[in-house]
């Protein structure tokens, strides 16, 4: 059973595309780990504070040691390979998996909308150990409650163990199927939705095998041979899109309780297959071969430069059966075999060092992290006080053949740091992040002329040269941002109904606080980040152009004086990551206008509506030029993702904005 549960996953993560379910072998294990850890917990339920020692002290020799190593193999590999805009994110990630809390850490992350263009770190798979080690840190504690309630009240301990773990099935279940539907992001990595896949094992691991019962053997294989199809029909059929864990879980859950539970030995169940020496072989290692082959799938391409290819996939899924052997007779074996290491004081001691030891690591990268940044933020201060005739915007505007680009030249902000280069409506709060329900509004200067900028994150990232021309043209500008929702009269494909309701009720909102004239200037921007509601990426532009043609109808009848600024192409993948990985080579993170291009549906509409009060301007002239479009132009950094204006550059467009919004306004 592990060895199909990792074979899942190693092929989900290779070949996605072939299995695209393969993530439910993370359920197999759960499956299994809460089986085993049951049956042993009622077999000798640690009734004293030494025996549950000794359990925890079997986990520790069981798990940490080959964890540590892959670990701080990973450490050292990720700053001799990855590029150096990884590193921060790597490094919390690495203290967060030594600790353990990896799973709240992506669950955090999730929903959390420019993280989506965040490449995968390699330590991401740790978030189901940690779901694990969380689940066996309590699920001792419920047994031992469950022998001691039932000595105390005179019942019988296996009946009430029984109990006990249904009620967590039942509690943890609906759990999982209320934050699927609501927050299914953060769902697919918390404790409280998976622990019911670990319970339902314990349960399996409470009665007797069907194999007792007067069963009909062959009974008995048939039913293993449903679970087995049971896991097998999850994994070829679900999809990234399929609401998880939830209810969908069930199919693979219950199918591998099933395959457990019916215990068939007979010839022609799934035994058969499962006793193939190199099943069991593969089994045996299966927990180093999920531990080292999600590094080495994120960390190769680094060193091969590019994409995965057939020969990558290969050298990867070797490395990982090697790396994975070793690992189990040196390492895994060694720490749980070894009389010198069975001793409690000095296995606590090492899970105590083990973590400190790769907490150190992790600090000590976000260290040097911190010291580059700072370093970089002193030099991109002096620049932008200095200025200079072809600094960001100018250089595109003046021509290349006055302001010719020097690709030796260091670039501001340094990729590093131009992840984080975002207009102050993210330090300051001004975001209606999922489900929607806040409705923040941040202000900024103090003039007489009333500005309102409105849109997603592709308005927010105009505020700073909005900053600039608010003090040289005396406006005071409100912000109405929200992430990842569009103002629109289309319902969006958000992942819950009830975010997509909230998304309308918003852009409701904000028509009422900006139409009209209660603002000299209404400017809005958007990128479609997610399709209208029922349709595809496909089908999406038409009907998402009908929403914002009516929402600017709503604008233009209440006499509302609105600017559109088309978004800018933008590459898709991340700028900072690729001129990181590219040093001294910022074309080659260039691209074209055919390449960079993305739907624009609002600007469209503004066009087609050609309402006197509601105007369009594009500033795709300043990113693009000659049929390339720059990652990085007068030095600078142009985007801080795949899609978002860094903050400096934005600066540098204030002039050229200010002349597109003074030419419309005229007219």
């Amino acid at each position: 059973m592990r060895a199909l549960a990792v074979s899942l996953v190693v092929i989900y993560h290779l070949w996605p595309e072939r299995v695209t379910g393969g993530y439910v072998g993370v359920d197999v294990f759960f499956v299994i780990s809460g089986f085993l850890i049951t049956s042993h917990l009622i077999r000798k339920p640690p009734l004293t504070g030494r025996e549950m020692a000794q359990f925890y002290g079997r986990r520790i020799r069981r798990l940490l040691p080959a964890s540590f190593a892959v670990l701080a193999a990973t450490a050292v590999a990720t700053r001799l390979v990855s590029a150096p805009t990884q590193w921060e994110g790597i490094a919390k990630e690495i203290i967060a998996s030594a600790l353990y809390v990896q799973n709240w850490v992506l669950a955090g992350s999730s929903v959390d909308y420019l993280a989506e263009g965040n490449d995968p770190t390699p330590t991401q798979h740790f978030w189901s150990l940690a779901v694990e080690e969380q689940f066996y840190l309590v699920w001792p504690l419920v047994i031992m409650a469950a022998f001691w309630i039932a000595a105390k009240r005179r019942l019988r301990a296996g009946v009430l163990v029984r109990y006990a773990i249904a009620a967590v099935v039942v509690i943890s279940l609906v759990v999982s199927v209320l934050a699927t539907a609501t927050e299914p992001g953060a769902a697919y990595f918390i404790t409280p939705t998976r622990m019911w896949e670990l319970a339902i094992g314990g349960l399996v691991g409470s009665v007797a095998p069907l194999t007792v019962s007067r069963l009909n053997p062959s009974a008995n294989a048939v039913l293993a041979w449903v679970g087995i199809l049971a896991i097998v029909v999850a994994g070829v059929t679900y999809t990234e899109a399929t609401p998880f864990p939830g209810s969908a879980a069930l199919l693979p859950v219950l199918g591998t309780a099933l395959a457990i539970l019916a215990g068939s030995n007979s010839s022609s169940s799934p035994t058969r297959i499962f006793r193939w020496t190199p099943v069991q072989w593969l089994g045996g290692i299966s927990y180093s071969v999920y531990l080292w082959h999600w590094p080495l799938i994120v960390l190769v391409p680094y060193v091969s430069g590019g994409e995965l290819g057939w020969l990558d996939k290969a050298v990867i899924l070797v490395a990982t059966i090697v790396l994975a052997a070793l690992s189990k007779t040196f390492i895994e074996d060694k720490f749980r075999f070894t009389k010198s290491a069975q001793g409690l004081l000095p296995t606590f001691r090492f899970a105590a060092a083990g973590m400190i030891l790769m907490t150190v690591l992790g600090a000590a990268q976000l260290a040097e992290v911190n010291y580059r940044s700072q370093q970089a933020e002193q030099r991109l201060s002096a620049i932008e006080t200095s200025g200079g005739p072809c600094l960001g915007a100018a250089a595109i505007a003046k021509g290349f053949d006055v302001c010719e680009p020097d690709p030796t030249a260091e670039l501001v902000p340094e990729p590093e740091l131009a992840k984080d280069d975002r207009s102050d409506a993210y330090a300051d709060g001004c975001w209606s992040n999922e489900p929607f329900t806040e409705r923040p509004i941040c202000t900024y200067a103090n003039g007489e002329k009333k500005v309102a900028l409105v849109g997603n994150s592709h308005a927010g990232h105009w505020l700073p040269p909005l900053q600039k021309l608010a003090e040289r043209n005396d406006w005071t500008i409100s912000t109405f941002l929200v992430s990842r929702c569009n103002p629109t009269d289309a319902p969006l494909e958000l992942d819950t109904q009830k975010k997509t309701d909230n998304c309308l009720a918003y852009g409701d909102w904000v028509m009422e606080q900006t139409k009209g004239d209660k603002f000299d200037l209404v400017i809005t921007s958007e990128r479609q980040s997610v399709p209208v509601q029922g349709e595809s990426w496909e089908t999406t532009e038409a009907p998402a152009l009908a929403g914002y043609k009516s929402y600017l109808s709503r604008w233009a009848e209440a006499g509302t004086n609105v600017v559109v600024i088309k978004d800018p192409l933008f590459p898709g993948g991340s700028i900072p990551d690729c001129l990181a990985e590219n040093p001294g080579n910022p074309g080659a993170c260039a691209g074209t206008p055919e390449d960079w291009y993305w739907m624009d549906p609002l600007t469209d509409a503004a066009k087609e509506l050609s309402l006197p009060n509601i105007e369009t301007i594009s500033m795709d002239e300043y990113f693009c030029k000659d049929g390339v479009c720059h990652a990085a132009i007068g030095s600078v950094v142009t985007f801080f993702d795949g899609s978002h204006i860094t903050a400096t550059y934005a600066k540098t467009l204030a002039p050229y904005l200010d002349q597109s919004l003074q030419r419309v306004l005229r007219n």
